[in-house]
C-alpha cells in the first residue's frame, strides 16, 4: 500500500507554507499577544533617531565602534540571564559574580606573583570561577528548595564581600598582560573584517541549508524558501554593513566578534537541542516537565551555571576594557542593565518564552540610551529614569502579552 501523501493534503501543506498564509498567521499571532522584535526594533530606530538630531556625532563609524565596547559586557552577561528567566528564576548575583571574575583575571596575570599565568589561562580560571558559583546557588535551589531571590541576593553580598577581601589593601589591580587587555581594545585590520562577514554569511546559510534538508528527511513542515532565504540575506547584509561601519572607523573590535558569538552559540543550544526545550517546558511547566521525565533539578542548575559563566566571561571583557579592577567592580547599575537588557529584549520574567538573541537587542538598547546621553550631555538622572521607563514598559508589555494570548488560549 502506498504511504504517499493524499493530494488535498500535499496542497494544504504547500498553502500553509506560502507567504500569504505566514504573514496571517503572523498576523493573528500579534492581535493575540505575540509582538516578537516588533516593539525592540521599534525602540532601536526611535533612540537611533532622536540622538541624531541630538548630536551629529552618534550615528557616526566611530561611535558605533565605541558602542561595540560599551554594550558588550553587559550583553554577554544578559545573555546568561536570559536561562535564568527562561526557567521562571531570578539571579541577583550577575553583578558582583562579574566583579569576582574580574578580580580573579587581575589576579592571574600579575607579573611576578606566584600564580603568573598567561592570560588566555586567567581568562579560563575567571569564567570558570563564575560558572562553579553559579552551579552552587542552581544546586541549593535545586535540591533544597530555597528561592533564587534568596540565594541569589545572598550571593551578591557573598561576592561583594570576596571582592573587598581579594583586593584588601590595594584597592585596584592593574592588567598588563596583552591577552587579557585584547578581549576589549583589539580591533581586527579591515580584511580580517570582511573575511569574519563572509564566514559569518557562509556558516547562516550553510545552518539554513542543513536545517531545511534534515527537516525534509523528517517529514516536518520546512517553511518557505523564500522567507528562510530573506533571513539569510537579512542578517549576512546586517553584518556586512556592520563591517563597513567599522572599516570607516578603526576596524572591527574583536569583542564585537565575541559577543555576537556567544549569542549565536546560546541561541544554537537554546532552540536547536533537547537541552533548549527542556529549559523551555521547565519554564512554561515545571511539574508538567517533571512529569514528562525531565530532569528539572539538571536543568535548573545547568542554567544557572550558563548565568555564572556569562558574568564571569562579561566580568573579563569589563576589566580588560579599563586594564584595570577595583572595588567597585560588580556594583552600580550593571545588574540592573542586564537583567533591563534580557527583559526589554523580549525575555519573559514569567518563564518559558523569549529568545537569546532577545539579550543583544536589549543590550544594544541600554548601550545606545548611555552613550547617547553621554553624548549630549545629559544628568545621570536622565539615564537611569528613561531606562527604568523603557524596562517597565517592556515588563508591561510581556504582561498584557501573556494575558492576551491565555485568552486566546495559546
Amino acid at each position: 500500500m502506498s504511504s504517499a501523501a493524499p493530494p488535498e493534503a500535499a496542497v494544504a501543506a504547500t498553502d500553509q507554507n506560502s507567504l500569504a498564509s505566514i504573514a496571517r498567521a503572523r498576523w493573528d499571532a500579534f492581535k493575540g499577544g505575540d509582538v516578537g522584535s516588533v516593539p525592540v526594533i521599534v525602540g532601536i530606530v526611535a533612540i537611533t533617531i532622536f540622538f541624531t538630531v541630538k548630536t551629529n556625532i552618534f550615528f557616526t563609524a566611530v561611535n558605533f565602534s565605541n558602542l561595540i565596547g560599551q554594550m558588550a559586557g553587559v550583553t554577554v552577561i544578559a545573555v546568561g540571564v536570559v536561562f535564568v528567566l527562561l526557567i521562571g528564576e531570578i539571579d541577583l548575583s550577575i553583578g558582583y559574580v562579574s566583579g569576582i571574575a574580574s578580580v580573579v583575571v587581575a589576579e592571574f596575570q600579575v607579573a611576578g606573583s606566584s600564580h603568573d599565568y598567561p592570560g588566555l589561562v586567567a581568562i579560563a580560571i575567571a569564567i570558570l570561577v563564575g560558572a562553579v558559583i553559579g552551579a552552587a546557588q542552581g544546586s541549593i535551589i535545586a535540591f533544597l528548595g530555597v528561592p533564587s531571590f534568596v540565594v541569589t541576593l545572598a550571593g551578591l553580598l557573598i561576592c561583594q564581600g570576596m571582592i573587598i577581601y581579594l583586593l584588601g589593601t590595594q584597592g585596584v589591580i592593574g592588567i598588563q598582560d596583552k591577552q587579557v587587555n585584547d578581549v576589549a581594545n583589539y580591533v581586527l585590520t579591515k580584511n580580517t573584517g570582511w573575511i569574519v562577514a563572509i564566514v559569518f554569511t557562509a556558516i547562516l546559510t550553510a545552518g539554513a541549508i542543513g536545517s531545511y534538508l534534515s527537516r525534509r528527511r523528517a517529514g516536518l513542515p520546512t517553511g518557505n524558501v523564500l522567507l528562510t532565504i530573506g533571513r539569510v540575506v537579512l542578517y549576512g547584509g546586517l553584518m556586512f554593513a556592520a563591517v563597513a561601519v567599522c572599516n570607516h572607523s578603526r576596524g572591527v573590535p574583536l569583542v564585537g566578534l565575541i559577543f555576537v558569538f556567544v549569542v549565536a552559540v546560546f541561541s544554537y543550544l537554546a532552540s536547536r537541542t533537547t537541552f533548549g526545550r527542556h529549559v523551555y517546558a521547565v519554564g512554561g511547566n515545571a511539574e508538567a516537565a517533571r512529569r514528562a521525565g525531565i530532569n528539572v533539578k539538571l536543568i535548573r542548575i545547568l542554567c544557572f551555571v550558563i548565568s555564572g559563566a556569562c558574568a564571569g566571561l562579561g566580568g573579563v571583557i569589563l576589566a580588560s576594557r579599563l586594564n584595570s579592577v577595583d572595588l567597585t567592580f560588580g556594583g552600580g547599575t550593571l545588574l540592573l542593565d542586564a537583567i533591563s537588557a534580557a527583559v526589554i529584549g523580549g525575555v519573559s520574567l514569567f518563564g518559558g518564552r523569549g529568545r537569546v538573541s532577545g539579550a543583544l537587542f536589549g543590550g544594544l538598547i541600554i548601550g545606545m540610551i548611555s552613550n547617547g546621553t553621554d553624548l549630549v550631555g545629559s544628568a545621570d538622572w536622565v539615564k537611569y529614569v528613561t531606562t527604568g521607563v523603557i524596562l517597565l514598559a517592556a515588563v508591561t508589555l510581556d504582561t498584557v502579552a501573556r494575558r492576551r494570548q491565555v485568552a486566546a488560549g495559546r
